[in-house]
Protein backbone atom coordinates (compact mmCIF):
# COMPACT_ATOMS: atom_id res chain seq x y z
CA UNK A 1 0.00 0.00 0.00
CA UNK A 2 1.10 3.60 -0.62
CA UNK A 3 -1.12 5.30 1.96
CA UNK A 4 -0.59 5.89 5.63
CA UNK A 5 -3.13 5.03 8.35
CA UNK A 6 -5.05 8.25 7.72
CA UNK A 7 -5.57 7.31 4.07
CA UNK A 8 -3.17 9.92 2.69
CA UNK A 9 -0.32 9.20 0.31
CA UNK A 10 2.70 8.21 2.37
CA UNK A 11 5.77 10.40 1.91
CA UNK A 12 7.91 7.78 3.66
CA UNK A 13 6.79 5.12 1.19
CA UNK A 14 7.56 7.40 -1.74
CA UNK A 15 11.01 8.17 -0.36
CA UNK A 16 11.67 4.46 0.12
CA UNK A 17 10.86 3.80 -3.52
CA UNK A 18 12.85 6.82 -4.64
CA UNK A 19 15.88 5.57 -2.75
CA UNK A 20 15.50 2.19 -4.43
CA UNK A 21 15.47 3.76 -7.89
CA UNK A 22 18.28 6.22 -7.25
CA UNK A 23 20.53 3.54 -5.78
CA UNK A 24 20.17 1.50 -8.99
CA UNK A 25 22.34 3.63 -11.26
CA UNK A 26 21.10 3.84 -14.84
CA UNK A 27 23.34 5.85 -17.18
CA UNK A 28 22.15 6.04 -20.78
CA UNK A 29 23.80 3.55 -23.16
CA UNK A 30 25.02 1.30 -20.32
CA UNK A 31 22.99 -1.76 -21.24
CA UNK A 32 23.85 -3.80 -18.17
CA UNK A 33 22.95 -0.97 -15.81
CA UNK A 34 19.75 -0.16 -17.71
CA UNK A 35 18.72 -3.82 -17.66
CA UNK A 36 19.08 -3.86 -13.87
CA UNK A 37 17.28 -0.53 -13.58
CA UNK A 38 14.34 -1.67 -15.72
CA UNK A 39 13.81 -4.68 -13.47
CA UNK A 40 13.81 -2.44 -10.39
CA UNK A 41 11.37 0.01 -12.01
CA UNK A 42 9.10 -2.89 -12.95
CA UNK A 43 9.30 -4.20 -9.40
CA UNK A 44 8.28 -0.86 -7.91
CA UNK A 45 5.33 -0.59 -10.30
CA UNK A 46 4.16 -4.14 -9.61
CA UNK A 47 4.51 -3.81 -5.83
CA UNK A 48 2.40 -0.64 -5.76
CA UNK A 49 -0.10 -1.27 -8.57
CA UNK A 50 -0.22 -5.05 -9.01
CA UNK A 51 -0.32 -6.70 -12.38
CA UNK A 52 2.71 -7.40 -14.55
CA UNK A 53 5.15 -4.87 -15.97
CA UNK A 54 6.59 -6.02 -19.29
CA UNK A 55 10.22 -5.36 -20.22
CA UNK A 56 10.38 -4.35 -23.88
CA UNK A 57 13.90 -5.11 -25.06
CA UNK A 58 15.64 -2.67 -27.39
CA UNK A 59 19.13 -1.84 -28.61
CA UNK A 60 19.18 0.99 -26.05
CA UNK A 61 18.12 -1.15 -23.10
CA UNK A 62 14.75 -2.34 -21.76
CA UNK A 63 11.70 -0.10 -21.73
CA UNK A 64 9.07 -0.85 -19.06
CA UNK A 65 5.38 -1.09 -20.01
CA UNK A 66 2.48 -1.65 -17.63
CA UNK A 67 -1.26 -1.65 -18.26
CA UNK A 68 -4.16 -1.50 -15.86
CA UNK A 69 -6.31 -3.30 -18.41
CA UNK A 70 -9.43 -2.20 -20.22
CA UNK A 71 -9.63 0.26 -23.08
CA UNK A 72 -6.52 2.50 -23.18
CA UNK A 73 -7.34 6.02 -22.04
CA UNK A 74 -4.24 7.75 -20.67
CA UNK A 75 -0.50 7.14 -21.02
CA UNK A 76 1.83 7.91 -18.11
CA UNK A 77 5.16 8.62 -19.79
CA UNK A 78 8.65 8.76 -18.30
CA UNK A 79 12.18 7.40 -18.54
CA UNK A 80 14.56 5.56 -16.24
CA UNK A 81 17.88 6.44 -17.90
CA UNK A 82 19.93 9.24 -16.36
CA UNK A 83 22.87 11.36 -17.50
CA UNK A 84 25.17 10.38 -14.62
CA UNK A 85 27.97 7.82 -15.12
CA UNK A 86 28.40 4.77 -12.92
CA UNK A 87 30.11 5.72 -9.69
CA UNK A 88 28.23 8.99 -9.24
CA UNK A 89 26.21 7.44 -6.43
CA UNK A 90 29.33 6.73 -4.40
CA UNK A 91 30.32 10.36 -4.62
CA UNK A 92 26.81 11.73 -4.24
CA UNK A 93 24.62 9.21 -2.37
CA UNK A 94 20.88 9.48 -1.92
CA UNK A 95 20.18 11.77 1.02
CA UNK A 96 17.18 13.47 2.59
CA UNK A 97 17.90 16.56 4.64
CA UNK A 98 16.59 20.09 5.11
CA UNK A 99 13.42 19.22 3.20
CA UNK A 100 15.27 18.14 0.06
CA UNK A 101 15.99 14.70 -1.39
CA UNK A 102 19.16 14.60 -3.47
CA UNK A 103 21.10 12.08 -5.49
CA UNK A 104 21.66 11.30 -9.18
CA UNK A 105 18.37 11.41 -11.09
CA UNK A 106 16.03 12.45 -8.24
CA UNK A 107 14.61 15.38 -10.25
CA UNK A 108 15.18 14.11 -13.78
CA UNK A 109 13.15 12.07 -13.46
CA UNK A 110 12.99 9.33 -10.86
CA UNK A 111 11.03 11.45 -8.41
CA UNK A 112 8.33 11.99 -11.03
CA UNK A 113 8.06 8.25 -11.64
CA UNK A 114 7.60 7.57 -7.94
CA UNK A 115 4.95 10.27 -7.57
CA UNK A 116 3.09 8.93 -10.61
CA UNK A 117 3.04 5.35 -9.33
CA UNK A 118 1.88 6.35 -5.85
CA UNK A 119 -0.76 8.68 -7.26
CA UNK A 120 -2.11 5.86 -9.43
CA UNK A 121 -2.10 3.52 -6.43
CA UNK A 122 -4.74 5.72 -4.83
CA UNK A 123 -7.18 4.95 -7.64
CA UNK A 124 -9.70 2.20 -6.97
CA UNK A 125 -9.97 1.46 -10.69
CA UNK A 126 -6.85 1.68 -12.87
CA UNK A 127 -8.37 0.31 -16.05
CA UNK A 128 -7.50 2.50 -19.00
CA UNK A 129 -4.14 3.54 -17.50
CA UNK A 130 -0.85 2.65 -19.15
CA UNK A 131 2.69 3.40 -17.99
CA UNK A 132 5.67 3.55 -20.33
CA UNK A 133 9.13 4.14 -18.85
CA UNK A 134 11.79 4.29 -21.55
CA UNK A 135 15.53 3.62 -21.45
CA UNK A 136 16.88 6.22 -23.89
CA UNK A 137 15.15 9.58 -23.43
CA UNK A 138 18.36 11.34 -22.45
CA UNK A 139 20.04 10.30 -25.72
CA UNK A 140 17.26 11.04 -28.19
CA UNK A 141 14.70 8.22 -27.78
CA UNK A 142 15.65 6.61 -31.07
CA UNK A 143 14.77 3.10 -29.95
CA UNK A 144 11.64 4.08 -28.04
CA UNK A 145 10.03 6.67 -30.30
CA UNK A 146 7.91 4.24 -32.30
CA UNK A 147 6.62 2.58 -29.12
CA UNK A 148 5.89 5.95 -27.51
CA UNK A 149 3.93 7.07 -30.54
CA UNK A 150 2.04 3.78 -30.78
CA UNK A 151 0.89 3.87 -27.16
CA UNK A 152 0.11 7.60 -27.27
CA UNK A 153 -2.19 7.15 -30.25
CA UNK A 154 -3.82 4.15 -28.59
CA UNK A 155 -4.43 6.00 -25.32
CA UNK A 156 -5.44 9.40 -26.69
CA UNK A 157 -3.95 11.44 -23.82
CA UNK A 158 -0.41 11.67 -22.43
CA UNK A 159 0.85 12.83 -19.04
CA UNK A 160 4.62 13.32 -18.94
CA UNK A 161 6.39 13.12 -15.58
CA UNK A 162 9.49 15.16 -16.29
CA UNK A 163 10.40 17.58 -13.51
CA UNK A 164 8.25 20.66 -13.03
CA UNK A 165 9.21 24.09 -14.31
CA UNK A 166 10.30 26.75 -11.82
CA UNK A 167 7.88 27.17 -8.94
CA UNK A 168 6.09 23.92 -9.72
CA UNK A 169 4.62 25.12 -13.01
CA UNK A 170 3.49 22.55 -15.54
CA UNK A 171 5.19 22.50 -18.93
CA UNK A 172 2.65 23.47 -21.54
CA UNK A 173 5.00 23.92 -24.48
CA UNK A 174 8.49 22.82 -25.49
CA UNK A 175 10.87 23.77 -28.23
CA UNK A 176 11.89 21.25 -30.82
CA UNK A 177 15.52 20.35 -30.39
CA UNK A 178 18.37 18.60 -32.10
CA UNK A 179 22.10 18.34 -32.57
CA UNK A 180 24.18 18.82 -35.69
CA UNK A 181 27.79 17.73 -36.22
CA UNK A 182 29.71 19.60 -38.87
CA UNK A 183 32.87 17.81 -40.04
CA UNK A 184 35.57 19.64 -41.98
CA UNK A 185 38.24 17.95 -44.06
CA UNK A 186 41.34 19.93 -44.97
CA UNK A 187 44.91 18.90 -45.71
CA UNK A 188 47.86 18.62 -43.35
CA UNK A 189 51.21 20.27 -43.94
CA UNK A 190 54.18 21.52 -41.94
CA UNK A 191 53.11 24.69 -40.15
CA UNK A 192 56.61 26.19 -40.39
CA UNK A 193 58.08 24.92 -43.65
CA UNK A 194 55.07 25.08 -45.99
CA UNK A 195 51.82 26.14 -44.30
CA UNK A 196 50.55 27.28 -47.69
CA UNK A 197 50.60 23.65 -48.88
CA UNK A 198 47.93 22.72 -46.36
CA UNK A 199 44.22 23.41 -46.09
CA UNK A 200 43.62 24.57 -42.53
CA UNK A 201 40.51 22.85 -41.20
CA UNK A 202 40.66 24.95 -38.03
CA UNK A 203 40.49 28.20 -39.98
CA UNK A 204 37.59 26.79 -42.00
CA UNK A 205 35.90 25.79 -38.74
CA UNK A 206 36.23 29.36 -37.46
CA UNK A 207 34.40 30.64 -40.53
CA UNK A 208 31.70 28.00 -40.11
CA UNK A 209 31.17 28.69 -36.39
CA UNK A 210 30.38 32.33 -37.15
CA UNK A 211 28.08 31.41 -40.03
CA UNK A 212 26.28 28.78 -37.94
CA UNK A 213 25.81 31.05 -34.92
CA UNK A 214 24.27 33.68 -37.22
CA UNK A 215 21.43 31.24 -38.06
CA UNK A 216 19.78 31.88 -34.71
CA UNK A 217 16.61 33.99 -34.58
CA UNK A 218 15.88 34.81 -30.92
CA UNK A 219 12.83 36.82 -31.94
CA UNK A 220 11.37 33.60 -33.40
CA UNK A 221 12.48 31.49 -30.44
CA UNK A 222 15.28 29.84 -32.44
CA UNK A 223 18.65 29.32 -30.79
CA UNK A 224 21.65 27.91 -32.66
CA UNK A 225 24.54 27.36 -30.28
CA UNK A 226 27.92 25.87 -31.20
CA UNK A 227 28.84 23.86 -28.11
CA UNK A 228 31.86 21.65 -28.85
CA UNK A 229 34.73 22.06 -31.30
CA UNK A 230 37.89 20.08 -31.94
CA UNK A 231 40.74 20.34 -34.42
CA UNK A 232 44.42 19.63 -34.88
CA UNK A 233 46.96 17.09 -33.73
CA UNK A 234 50.27 18.89 -33.07
CA UNK A 235 51.33 22.48 -32.66
CA UNK A 236 53.48 22.41 -35.83
CA UNK A 237 50.94 20.73 -38.15
CA UNK A 238 48.29 22.50 -40.21
CA UNK A 239 45.06 20.79 -39.04
CA UNK A 240 43.60 18.38 -41.56
CA UNK A 241 40.32 17.80 -39.68
CA UNK A 242 37.93 19.69 -37.46
CA UNK A 243 34.47 19.11 -36.03
CA UNK A 244 31.81 21.41 -34.63
CA UNK A 245 28.83 20.25 -32.57
CA UNK A 246 25.79 22.53 -32.51
CA UNK A 247 22.71 22.55 -30.26
CA UNK A 248 19.53 23.84 -31.96
CA UNK A 249 16.14 24.77 -30.44
CA UNK A 250 13.10 25.85 -32.46
CA UNK A 251 9.47 26.71 -31.76
CA UNK A 252 7.88 26.00 -35.15
CA UNK A 253 7.97 23.50 -37.98
CA UNK A 254 8.86 26.35 -40.34
CA UNK A 255 12.00 27.10 -38.34
CA UNK A 256 12.86 23.40 -38.30
CA UNK A 257 12.80 23.37 -42.11
CA UNK A 258 14.81 26.60 -42.37
CA UNK A 259 17.54 25.43 -40.01
CA UNK A 260 17.89 21.97 -41.54
CA UNK A 261 18.07 23.50 -45.01
CA UNK A 262 20.70 25.99 -43.86
CA UNK A 263 22.93 23.28 -42.43
CA UNK A 264 22.59 21.25 -45.62
CA UNK A 265 23.66 24.31 -47.63
CA UNK A 266 26.85 25.11 -45.68
CA UNK A 267 29.73 25.70 -48.10
CA UNK A 268 33.48 26.03 -47.50
CA UNK A 269 35.27 29.37 -47.40
CA UNK A 270 38.70 27.89 -48.17
CA UNK A 271 39.59 26.32 -51.50
CA UNK A 272 39.74 22.51 -51.30
CA UNK A 273 38.16 22.32 -47.86
CA UNK A 274 35.23 19.91 -47.62
CA UNK A 275 32.23 19.99 -45.30
CA UNK A 276 29.84 17.22 -44.27
CA UNK A 277 26.88 17.51 -41.90
CA UNK A 278 25.20 14.89 -39.73
CA UNK A 279 22.23 15.15 -37.40
CA UNK A 280 19.04 17.15 -37.38
CA UNK A 281 16.17 18.34 -35.24
CA UNK A 282 15.05 15.00 -33.84
CA UNK A 283 12.35 16.23 -31.50
CA UNK A 284 9.60 18.30 -33.12
CA UNK A 285 8.24 21.34 -31.26
CA UNK A 286 5.47 20.80 -28.69
CA UNK A 287 3.03 23.67 -29.29
CA UNK A 288 1.07 25.03 -26.35
CA UNK A 289 -2.13 24.12 -28.18
CA UNK A 290 -1.29 20.45 -27.57
CA UNK A 291 -1.49 20.91 -23.81
CA UNK A 292 -4.42 23.31 -23.60
CA UNK A 293 -7.14 20.73 -22.97
CA UNK A 294 -5.28 18.84 -20.24
CA UNK A 295 -3.90 22.00 -18.66
CA UNK A 296 -7.42 23.36 -18.23
CA UNK A 297 -8.32 20.16 -16.40
CA UNK A 298 -5.27 20.50 -14.16
CA UNK A 299 -6.09 24.14 -13.45
CA UNK A 300 -9.61 23.23 -12.37
CA UNK A 301 -8.14 20.67 -9.99
CA UNK A 302 -5.42 22.97 -8.65
CA UNK A 303 -6.57 26.59 -9.00
CA UNK A 304 -3.64 28.88 -9.56
CA UNK A 305 -1.27 26.27 -10.95
CA UNK A 306 0.80 27.83 -13.70
CA UNK A 307 1.80 26.59 -17.13
CA UNK A 308 5.00 27.55 -18.89
CA UNK A 309 6.68 26.95 -22.23
CA UNK A 310 10.30 25.81 -21.85
CA UNK A 311 13.33 25.31 -24.06
CA UNK A 312 14.17 21.71 -23.21
CA UNK A 313 12.70 18.77 -25.09
CA UNK A 314 11.12 15.54 -23.83
CA UNK A 315 9.26 12.55 -25.19
CA UNK A 316 6.15 14.71 -24.94
CA UNK A 317 7.38 16.47 -28.08
CA UNK A 318 6.75 13.29 -30.06
CA UNK A 319 3.25 12.70 -28.73
CA UNK A 320 2.21 16.34 -29.13
CA UNK A 321 3.41 16.31 -32.73
CA UNK A 322 0.93 13.49 -33.40
CA UNK A 323 -1.92 15.70 -32.21
CA UNK A 324 -2.38 13.70 -29.00
CA UNK A 325 -3.25 15.96 -26.02
CA UNK A 326 -0.07 16.09 -23.93
CA UNK A 327 0.74 17.73 -20.60
CA UNK A 328 4.32 17.79 -19.33
CA UNK A 329 6.18 18.80 -16.18
CA UNK A 330 3.96 16.76 -13.86
CA UNK A 331 6.95 15.30 -12.05
CA UNK A 332 9.00 16.45 -9.09
CA UNK A 333 9.25 20.01 -7.89
CA UNK A 334 12.92 20.83 -7.46
CA UNK A 335 15.84 21.73 -9.69
CA UNK A 336 19.40 21.13 -10.75
CA UNK A 337 18.65 18.68 -13.54
CA UNK A 338 21.88 17.09 -14.87
CA UNK A 339 23.94 18.82 -12.16
CA UNK A 340 25.55 17.83 -8.89
CA UNK A 341 23.09 19.95 -6.90
CA UNK A 342 20.03 18.16 -8.33
CA UNK A 343 17.24 17.90 -5.75
CA UNK A 344 13.50 17.59 -5.21
CA UNK A 345 11.31 19.22 -2.58
CA UNK A 346 10.03 16.51 -0.25
CA UNK A 347 7.02 18.45 1.03
CA UNK A 348 5.74 18.85 -2.53
CA UNK A 349 5.67 15.12 -3.27
CA UNK A 350 2.25 14.49 -1.73
CA UNK A 351 0.59 17.30 -3.63
CA UNK A 352 2.01 16.10 -6.92
CA UNK A 353 0.93 12.51 -6.25
CA UNK A 354 -2.56 13.72 -5.39
CA UNK A 355 -2.63 15.70 -8.63
CA UNK A 356 -1.86 12.47 -10.50
CA UNK A 357 -4.80 10.75 -8.85
CA UNK A 358 -7.24 13.54 -9.60
CA UNK A 359 -5.99 14.26 -13.11
CA UNK A 360 -6.07 10.64 -14.27
CA UNK A 361 -9.52 10.19 -12.78
CA UNK A 362 -10.75 13.32 -14.58
CA UNK A 363 -9.23 12.28 -17.90
CA UNK A 364 -10.81 8.83 -17.73
CA UNK A 365 -14.24 9.87 -16.41
CA UNK A 366 -15.71 11.21 -19.67
CA UNK A 367 -14.96 8.00 -21.55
Amino acid sequence: MTTDKSGHVSVDAMLDDLRTLVETESPSRDLAALSASAKVVAGVIESRLGGHAVLVESEAGPHVHWSGGGEPGVLILGHHDTVFPLGTLERRPFTVENGHASGPGVFDMLGGLVQAVHGLAALDDRSGVEILVTADEEVGSRSSRALIEERALACGAVLVFEGAADGGALKTGRKGCGTFQVSIAGRASHAGLEPEAGVNALVEAAHQVLAIAALGRPEAGTTVTPTVASAGTLDNVVPAEATIVVDVRVETAEETERIESAFAALTPHLDEAEISVRGGIGRPPMPQSASQQLFEVARRLVPGIEGRAVGGGSDGNFTAALGVPTLDGLGAIGGGAHADHEYLVVDAMTGRANLVTALVRAVLTPR
